[in-house]
């Protein structure tokens, strides 16, 4: 290995999901971290630790190491253990949203026992920016916190967030940052220029397959299918927009989770739309829709993806962590709630929106400037935390 090398695990990565938000948080984080490496006159070599079948170790297009993440690496082999003595450091990323109880006990399990073998092993640890928490019970709190409490630094990406690893591990290093997707590459796409508004609609297939259930997982007060049928029906009579409909979610292994099966019955019904073939990553995503007017979407990277290109966007939140992004972090309160609407109420707060785009492109600028703010903080910490476990690993 060069003298001016440095290997980075990426934990909690991935690049082959069908879920493109998961995606672009590799994609960004990965040319944050290259980028914060080299300005500290290092040369970066990237592990990618994701989840996912298979032992074999597997090279990207890039010279990336891939190291799947299951039963058999980290239980019943010692190969993850071994890979993380060939690391300088590791960031991990938990895939977003995933270091917290709600998704169960197993989840956490696996969530806790990858960082807690990096921190056995005496490899720095920093999580790299995400939603942290809700944790709601013993003993996922006090894990939690020991996690924080041996970690080099804790990123948030919301106030919230900051707010959760601030209780539970009081003498963490902590930083306020944002989702690292803000800085996904793409290519800005020429708008059309037909004198009518193109609006893109990204239809969840997780909304949808809750729709109707009495107590959805989400919480939702109004019927998102009905939701979703009575908005277009109101934006298909007016001659002045164009719909787009897109997908940001295409795993046909989990129909429960998959937008595609939707728009698809959606681009039948609504013949006039533009049905946008799936993309075939996250770049691509945010390069169609940076060539639209306004955005409306349910997937929160496909929101990130509109928003960081600079297009007004009407985020359809589901979780805590639209409202700790867009509201608290961003100062952007155009998002549609989980609560306080019914169909009807919903559908029209989202076609107010539309017809105020101009009043959001003007928030969505101001809120990008926050954003290249505090994720040049977070490229700042990388870079220093480089500079020194390199030094001390030497």
């Amino acid at each position: 290995m060069s003298d001016r090398a440095i290997s980075i695990g990426l934990l909690w990565h991935t690049l082959d999901s069908g879920n493109h938000g998961v995606n672009a948080l590799t994609v960004s984080n990965r040319a944050i971290a290259a980028a914060a490496a080299r300005n500290a006159g290092l040369e970066p070599r990237f592990t990618i630790l994701a989840p996912g079948a298979g032992t074999a170790r597997e090279t990207t297009a890039d010279g990336d190491v891939v190291i799947r993440i299951n039963r058999r690496t980290l239980i019943t082999s010692r190969e993850y253990w071994a890979e993380m003595a060939q690391l300088d450091c590791v960031l991990d990323i938990s895939a977003g949203d995933s270091f917290t109880d709600i998704y169960g006990g197993k989840r956490f399990f696996w969530m806790w026992l990858t960082k807690q073998a990096a921190l056995m092993r005496g490899v720095p640890l920093a999580l790299s920016p995400q939603t942290i928490g809700p944790f709601t019970r013993q003993p996922y709190k006090a894990l939690a916190g020991r996690i924080m409490s041996g970690a080099t630094l804790t990123v948030a990406r919301d106030p919230l967030s900051y707010e959760v690893a601030g209780e539970l591990a009081p003498g963490a290093k902590r930083l306020l940052s944002a989702d690292v997707a803000f800085r996904l590459p793409f290519k800005k796409r020429i708008p059309a220029d037909d004198g009518r508004t193109h609006v893109g609609i990204n239809v969840s297939g997780l909304l949808w397959a809750q729709s109707g259930k009495a107590g959805n997982r989400y919480g939702l007060s109004y019927d998102y299918a009905a939701m979703t049928i009575t908005l277009l029906d109101a934006l298909t009579e007016r001659k002045d927009l164009v719909l787009h409909l897109l997908t940001h979610v295409v795993d046909h292994t989990r129909p429960a989770d998959n937008d595609a099966t939707i728009v698809d019955e959606l681009a039948a019904r609504y013949p006039h739309a533009i049905r946008v073939p799936d993309f075939a990553g996250p770049s691509e995503a945010k390069s169609y829709i940076s060539g639209l007017d306004l955005l409306v979407a349910a997937r929160m990277h496909a929101c990130i993806g509109a928003f960081s290109a600079g297009i007004p966007v009407v985020p359809v939140a589901y979780s805590r962590k639209f409202a700790g992004l867009f509201n608290e972090l961003l100062g952007y309160h155009h998002t549609l709630n989980q609560t306080g609407h019914d169909a009807d109420g919903a559908a029209r707060y989202i076609l107010e929106r539309v017809d105020r785009r101009e009043e959001l492109a003007m928030e969505v600028s101001a809120g990008n400037a926050r954003v290249s703010s505090l994720l040049d903080a977070y490229s700042e910490a990388l870079s220093a935390l480089f500079t020194r476990v390199r030094g001390e690993r030497r």
